[in-house]
């Protein structure tokens, strides 16, 4: 593995351990200040800009205080010179949602550039698949 592909592996786990503990200040460390992310929740046009991004996690947060999970279950990651992409499976849900749907994963996918020698967040992407067929 090369130490990029380390380095971001070390982002993206570091990063799922904030949001699990509610550490707003280190969730948002590695992310740009131009970061667009599409989330599950509304707006669905996305979140553009750093302080729009650190609006969206307290509610989060409190949800995820009522003991839900937030893990990296399964994590890949591809480096090509000053960009990257990660993606990844956590681990998302209450115990009560997550026994009911053993298999059911939160999917994450990262953009990251490599700004001044470090790795940054530019744009994220959460989802969950549609089960309404199910």
């Amino acid at each position: 593995m090369t130490d990029d592909r380390t380095r971001i592996r070390e982002l993206v786990e570091r990063w799922a351990r904030a949001v699990h503990a509610g550490d707003l200040d280190t969730v948002v460390a590695d992310h740009a200040e131009d970061i667009v992310m599409f989330d599950v929740p509304p707006p669905y046009e996305g979140v553009r800009g750093l302080a729009a991004y650190r609006e969206v996690w307290p509610p989060f947060f409190a949800w995820q205080a009522q003991g839900a999970s937030f893990a990296v279950d399964d994590l890949e990651v591809t480096v090509g010179g000053n960009v990257a992409f990660a993606h990844a499976l956590l681990r998302c849900g209450t115990p009560d949602e997550l026994a009911a749907r053993p298999g059911f994963r939160l999917r994450l996918t990262l953009g990251l550039r490599k700004e001044a020698g470090h790795w940054t967040v530019a744009h994220e992407h959460h989802s969950f698949p549609d089960l309404s067929d199910t």
